[in-house]
C-alpha cells in the first residue's frame, strides 16, 4: 500500500502555541467541567486513561523526594565536619544547628504547601515569581533551579558510586562508567514514565527509610554505640587546637547543613505529575516528605551527641552511627547498601521536576517547543533526553569524582527558596485571606533565613568552584531571553494573534522527481495530479556514455505508458541531484510568481527499521537542496513496503525495456542545462518551457533512486 506522508500519530501534545503565545500574547483559556463523566476525564479534566500514568501520594515520595532522602546520609555530616573546627565543644552543638535546619524545612514544606494550592500548574519558585516578581526573576528562579537539578543528577550518581568503590575498591579505576551506566539506567526508566520509576524506586526508598528509623529508634536505646569498628584505625578530623564557637561558624555549618533540604522544592515543581485531585495528593506527599525528613535529621543529630561522635577520615557519619546503634553486623550493611542505592537513584527528583518546569519553561517561550511535548506516558521525552546529555557531561567533566561537583551544589536552590519565599509575601499581601499576616511572617522569616544561607554558602565556597554558578546562573537567564525574542519575531512574521486575511485559490503546480518506472511512479503521479492543477515529471540526467542507454530506455517507457505528464529532462554536468530540482523550482517561481509550488519526492519505506540503512536517502538530498534554495511546500510521499520472506520490495509491471534502479544521490554545482517541455495534465504542450539542451535521465545501475521500491 502507499500512503503521502504526514506527521505520525503520536499522542503527544505540543506547548500552547494558539493566539499569540509565540508573541507572548495570552491564550484564551480552555474551560474544562471537573468530575469524571461520559466525556472521559478525571477530576482535572484528563482523561481517565491518562490517570494510570500520573502519581499517588505514595509514588510521589518514591518519585519526587529521594534527593531530599539521601541527603539525610550528607546534611549531618556537612553539620558536623564544620564544627569539628572547634572541637569537641564545637560539636556540641550539632542539634541546635539541626533543630535551626528543621525549622526552616517547616517553613519551608508549609510554604510550599500553599505553593501547591495557588499553582497547580506546577513550576514552584518560577511560577510564584512570573506571578509576583515579574519576568526577570522568575527566570533567574528557573535558571537555578536548572542548575540545582542538572547538579543534583551529576552529585547523586557519584555519591552513590563513591559508596560503592569505598566497599569495593578494586572498582575505583571505573568509577566514572560506572556513574554513567547508572545514568543510563535512571534515564531509561524515566523514558517509560514517572509512575514506572516511582514504582521502580518505591522498594529502595522504602528500604532506605525503614533502616534509618530502625537505626534511630534502636540507638536512642543504648547509652553508648554498641561498636566502633569502622572508625577504628582512622584518624580523627576534630581539630585538637579547640577554638570559641563563634557566630560565623555556627552561619557556616547551619549553611552546610542545608545541604540536606535540596529537594523539598520538587512536589510544588511536578504537581501535573499527580492524579486528581492533583493538588491534594501533592500537598500530602509534601507534608511526608517534610516529616520524614525532619524526623530523620533530627533523630541522626540526637544520636550523634549521644554517642559522642567524632569525624574521622575516610569513614561517613552515617556509617559510624550505624556502627553504634546496630552493630557491626548484617543489619550495618543493609543501611550502607540501601544508602548506596538510594544515593545513587536520588538523580531520579530531578527527572521528575526538571522536565515539567522545561514544559512551563517551553510554554512561555523560554526554552524551544520541543521541551513542552508530552508522550503517551506522560513523558516530558526531550526534557529528560535533554536533562541526562548535559549530567553525563558533567561526570565526564569531573572523571566521577563527587569532590569535584559538591562545591556547585546547593547554591541554585536557595536562590530558589529564596525569591519564592519573598513571592510568597507579596502574594498574601496582595490576597490579604484569612491569617495572612502570619503567613507573611512565616514566609518573611523563610526568606532571610535562605537569602543568608544562598550568601554564605556561595561566598565559603567561591573559590572552590562556585564561581561557576555565579556566571552560569545569569548566562542561562539571557539564554531564555534569547529565546523568548527569537520567538517574538517568530509570531510577529506569523501575525500571530491577528486574523489573517481570507483563503484565496492559487494555480498548482506539483513537480515530481522520478528515475525510471516503477509502483513508486504510479503512486507518486496519482496522490500529484489529486493534488495540484498540473503536474510536471523531472528526472536529472547525465552526459556520461554509460547513462546514456539507460536515457533512452526511460524515454522510451514513458511514451509506451503515456501516464498524461510528460517528462522533463534537466541535465547536470555533474552528479549532482538536487540542486538541478531546486533550480528548476526557482525558474518556475521566477517565470509564474502567482503559481503554487508544490515539489512531492516518493520514497519506499521498508518494512523493517534496518533496511533504512540499505537506502541512499536520495529523496532528503532532494528534499534539503528544494527547501535552502527556494520556497517551494515539500511533500514526501511514503510507500510502504511488505515483507515477503524476509526480502525488500513490492511487485509490479513495467513497459518493455525498462530498467531497474536509479542513480545513487550525490551533492554538487547547480545544473544549468534544460530538456524537454513538460505538457501539463491538463494543458497544452510547451506551457512551462525550460531552456536548453537535451540530457539523458537517469542511471541504472545504481540503487534506489527516490526510493525506488521495485517495477
Amino acid at each position: 500500500m502507499s500512503m503521502v506522508s504526514q506527521p505520525a500519530s503520536r499522542p503527544e501534545e505540543p506547548p500552547n502555541t494558539a493566539t499569540g503565545a509565540l508573541s507572548g500574547r495570552p491564550s484564551a483559556p480552555h474551560h474544562v467541567t471537573a468530575g469524571s463523566g461520559g466525556d472521559g476525564t478525571g477530576d482535572d479534566g484528563a482523561p481517565e486513561a491518562d490517570a494510570r500514568h500520573r502519581l499517588t501520594a505514595v509514588q510521589g515520595l518514591a518519585a519526587l523526594s529521594l534527593d531530599a532522602m539521601a541527603s539525610v546520609a550528607y546534611g549531618p555530616e556537612s553539620i558536623v565536619l564544620v564544627l569539628a573546627a572547634a572541637g569537641a565543644h564545637g560539636l556540641g552543638f550539632t542539634l541546635p544547628v539541626t533543630l535551626a535546619i528543621a525549622a526552616l524545612l517547616a517553613v519551608l514544606v508549609a510554604s510550599y504547601r500553599q505553593v501547591i494550592a495557588a499553582f497547580p500548574n506546577g513550576g514552584g519558585s518560577y511560577a510564584v515569581a512570573k506571578t509576583h516578581l515579574g519576568r526577570r526573576t522568575a527566570l533567574v528562579a528557573a535558571a537555578s533551579l536548572v542548575l540545582d537539578y542538572v547538579l543534583n543528577v551529576a552529585v547523586s550518581v557519584t555519591a552513590g558510586v563513591a559508596a560503592l568503590t569505598s566497599a569495593f575498591p578494586a572498582l575505583y579505576g571505573d568509577r566514572l562508567w560506572i556513574c554513567l551506566a547508572v545514568l543510563v539506567l535512571v534515564t531509561g526508566i524515566n523514558l517509560r514514565g514517572i509512575v514506572d520509576s516511582a514504582k521502580a524506586f518505591l522498594l529502595p526508598t522504602a528500604v532506605f527509610v525503614g533502616s534509618i528509623l530502625t537505626m534511630i529508634v534502636v540507638g536512642l536505646f543504648r547509652d553508648a554505640p554498641v561498636s566502633t569498628l569502622t572508625a577504628d584505625g582512622h584518624a580523627s578530623a576534630v581539630s585538637h587546637n579547640a577554638t570559641a564557637v563563634g557566630a560565623l561558624l555556627l552561619l557556616k555549618a547551619f549553611a552546610s547543613g542545608c545541604s540536606a533540604l535540596t529537594g523539598v522544592e520538587a512536589v510544588a515543581n511536578a504537581v501535573p505529575s499527580f492524579r486528581a485531585p492533583a493538588v491534594k495528593r501533592a500537598q500530602r506527599t509534601e507534608i511526608a516528605l517534610g516529616a520524614l525528613l525532619g524526623v530523620m535529621l533530627i533523630g541522626l543529630s540526637v544520636l550523634i551527641g549521644r554517642f559522642h561522635l567524632q569525624p574521622v577520615e575516610g569513614v561517613t557519619v552515617l556509617a559510624q552511627l550505624a556502627d553504634g546503634a546496630l552493630g557491626h553486623n548484617w543489619a550495618f550493611y543493609v543501611v550502607q547498601f540501601a544508602t548506596m542505592v538510594l544515593l545513587a537513584l536520588a538523580a531520579n527528583t530531578s527527572f521528575g521536576g526538571l522536565p515539567v518546569l522545561m514544559g512551563l519553561l517551553a510554554r512561555d517561550n523560554y526554552l524551544p517547543h520541543v521541551f513542552g511535548l508530552k508522550a503517551e506516558r506522560q513523558v516530558h521525552r526531550h526534557g529528560v533526553l535533554a536533562l541526562a546529555a548535559v549530567a553525563a557531561a558533567l561526570l565526564v567533566f569531573s572523571g566521577g569524582d563527587v569532590n569535584t561537583l559538591v562545591p556547585l551544589f546547593a547554591i541554585g536552590v536557595f536562590v530558589g527558596f529564596t525569591i519564592c519565599q519573598v513571592g510568597m509575601v507579596r502574594h498574601w499581601l496582595g490576597a490579604r485571606s484569612a491569617g495572612w499576616r502570619g503567613k507573611i511572617a512565616l514566609n518573611g522569616f523563610g526568606a532571610l533565613l535562605t537569602g543568608v544561607s544562598a550568601v554564605v554558602v556561595t561566598a565559603t565556597k567561591f573559590a572552590e568552584g562556585a564561581w561557576l554558578i555565579v556566571i552560569a546562573l545569569p548566562v542561562l537567564v539571557l539564554a531564555f531571553e534569547a529565546v523568548h525574542r527569537a520567538y517574538g519575531r517568530i509570531g510577529e512574521s506569523l501575525g500571530l494573534g491577528r486574523i489573517p486575511e481570507a483563503p484565496r485559490r492559487a494555480r498548482s503546480l506539483v513537480i515530481v522527481p522520478v528515475s525510471n518506472l516503477s509502483r513508486l511512479t504510479c503512486e507518486a503521479l496519482n496522490a500529484a495530479v489529486s493534488l495540484g492543477d498540473e503536474v510536471v515529471a523531472v528526472t536529472v540526467t547525465y552526459d556520461a556514455p554509460e547513462d546514456r542507454q539507460a536515457a533512452e530506455a526511460l524515454r522510451r517507457d514513458w511514451e509506451l505508458w503515456n501516464p498524461g505528464v510528460e517528462l522533463l529532462e534537466l541535465p547536470s554536468t555533474t552528479r549532482s541531484v538536487g540542486r538541478p530540482v531546486a533550480a528548476y523550482v526557482s525558474y518556475l517561481a521566477n517565470r509564474h510568481p502567482a503559481t503554487r509550488v508544490t515539489v512531492l519526492i516518493p520514497e519506499a519505506e521498508p518494512a523493517h527499521l534496518w533496511q533504512r540503512l540499505l537506502q541512499n536517502q536520495r529523496g532528503a538530498v532532494v528534499a534539503r537542496a528544494v527547501r535552502r534554495d527556494t520556497d517551494a511546500v515539500i511533500c514526501r510521499l511514503r510507500f510502504r513496503l511488505e515483507s515477503a520472506g524476509g526480502s525488500i520490495g513490492a511487485s509490479g509491471s513495467g513497459g518493455s525495456g525498462g530498467t531497474s534502479g536509479a542513480s545513487a544521490s550525490s551533492t554538487g554545482n547547480r545544473g544549468t542545462g534544460a530538456g524537454r517541455i513538460s505538457s501539463p495534465v491538463g494543458g497544452g504542450r510547451g506551457a512551462l518551457a525550460y531552456p536548453g539542451n537535451p540530457g539523458s535521465p537517469g542511471n541504472p545501475e545504481s540503487p534506489d533512486a527516490f526510493g525506488r521500491c521495485g517495477r
